[in-house]
């Protein structure tokens, strides 16, 4: 069964690192030192949102999300990239399961009455045991390492890594 199971969702990926605290330790009167700073982007614009997909096949399709993505939204994307990527992945269409996490989008009515007339739907694990976390940590850590100095060069960073691990790009 571990085979036709395809593991899929969005992650935001920042410009400049995680979005969130982050902790040194320095010597006293150091606190603005260069070395001890991390660079931000005022008024949005720092970051990308991205959805991904994979199996044991392989990955499928990365495809940048514009916008903030409704219910309606993720439920057309879904036809229009989770489908196409379990045929690329050599799936089938229709013969392959579906492991998403909890977020509001993946469990509305709409999303929930679309995905139960196409797919098989498993259970959806807490954020911290589904698979593509860790793939997703671990691709953010390699992006990171390249030092984007723009989003198009992230974005770019990304698909180059993401498609290291033989993914289909949209």
């Amino acid at each position: 069964m571990r085979n036709k199971i395809v593991w899929s969702d969005e992650t935001k990926t920042e410009l400049f690192g995680v979005n969130g605290w982050c902790h040194i330790s320095r010597k006293p009167d150091t606190t603005h030192h260069q070395a001890n700073t991390i660079p931000t982007v005022s008024h949005c614009g720092g970051s990308i949102m991205l959805w991904g997909c994979f199996s044991v096949p392989g990955t499928g399709r990365l495809v940048r999300i514009e916008g903030t993505m409704t219910a309606a939204m993720y439920r057309d994307f879904l036809y229009e990239n989770l489908l196409p990527s379990s045929l690329e992945l050599e799936l089938g269409q229709r013969f392959f399961n579906l492991q998403q996490d909890n977020d509001p989008k993946h469990t509305a009515k709409i999303s929930k009455m679309w995905l139960r007339t196409t797919l098989n739907v498993l259970g959806r694990p807490s954020q911290n045991l589904n698979p593509i976390e860790n793939l997703r940590q671990d691709l953010k850590t390699a992006i990171h390492k390249c030092c984007p100095s723009n989003l198009a060069e992230l974005e770019l960073f990304f698909i180059e890594e993401f498609q290291s691990l033989g993914a289909v790009v949209a």
